[in-house]
């Protein structure tokens, strides 16, 4: 199924006939089929929905850039559209993000989050990465000097050398939009979300380090943190029954999900 959004043909899907209902924020990159085994234990007590980003799976980037406010906006519009209001969120990374826009700025009155290695924390530069910004801009200036024919080869390796292997694997219309959301700090959203969060993260997350969890829960008010030891960045696909447990647990505790449940993931 497709959400009309401006010029935006958002695709999702809907698993699961229930009254209650689970909206699944994926991470950047992700589509819908890495939440497949999550999204087909949920459905058994939720109805579910799982969408995809624009420029990922089934949806198409717009002619445009997007900051991560456009995002929260469209989420937000989709909510709205679908009556999604009451739902439990669940975002992983890059769903963080919105979510944390969704309340911590826009101040939408949703009620539960949780986390999955969530990302809004901006890392610190450190003195390393600013030379090393500043190297490769005099290593770029040099390029202009080169004749045209070795121009395009020089700046091609020395973009492979110094560029993030997420921002390489993208294509040259979406990388704005990326530094766009990467270079959004939104830690000074964090206490002002009055959602209770559920913040679940990988020990030895690379990505979002659990040095981020560990500072969301003491700024949002409301938040636990739950750290699973020996995981890193995705464990709903490194451990999907265990994260399918806590997630059970913590619906059964805010009085979400009254069915019995087996905890068997398919």
């Amino acid at each position: 199924m497709f959400y009309s959004y401006n010029d935006i043909s958002l695709y999702y899907e809907k698993h699961g006939d229930h009254k209650k209902t689970i909206v699944i924020l994926p991470g950047w990159g992700d589509t819908r089929p890495t939440f497949q085994s999550l999204v087909s234990s949920l459905s058994l007590t939720a109805t579910v929905y799982i969408l995809d980003y624009p420029g990922f799976g089934n949806t198409k980037f717009p002619s445009h850039s997007m900051t991560i406010y456009n995002y929260a906006d469209m989420i937000h519009s989709f909510i709205t559209d679908l009556g999604l209001e009451d739902s439990v969120f669940i975002g992983h990374s890059f769903g963080g993000r919105i979510l944390i826009l969704l309340s911590g700025y826009y101040h939408y009155s949703y009620e539960n989050f949780i986390f999955l290695d969530s990302a809004g924390i901006r890392p610190k530069r450190t003195l390393k990465s600013f030379f090393r910004g500043k190297w490769y801009q005099f290593l770029k200036g040099i390029g202009k000097f080169l004749p045209k024919k070795k121009r395009t080869e020089y700046l091609m390796n020395l973009f492979q050398k110094f560029a993030s292997p997420d921002y390489q694997a993208l294509p040259e219309n979406m990388r704005p939009t990326f530094q766009n959301v990467v270079n959004t700090d939104l830690f000074y959203y964090l206490k002002d979300i009055k959602a209770r969060v559920l913040l679940i993260w990988g020990e030895n997350d690379p990505s979002t380090p659990l040095s981020d969890g560990k500072m969301m829960e003491s700024e949002i008010p409301n938040s636990e943190l739950i750290v699973l030891q020996n995981l890193g960045h995705f464990p709903y696909l490194d451990q999907p029954e265990w994260i399918y447990k806590i997630i059970m647990a913590h619906l059964e505790e805010i009085g979400f999900a009254k069915e019995k449940t087996d905890f068997s993931v398919s």
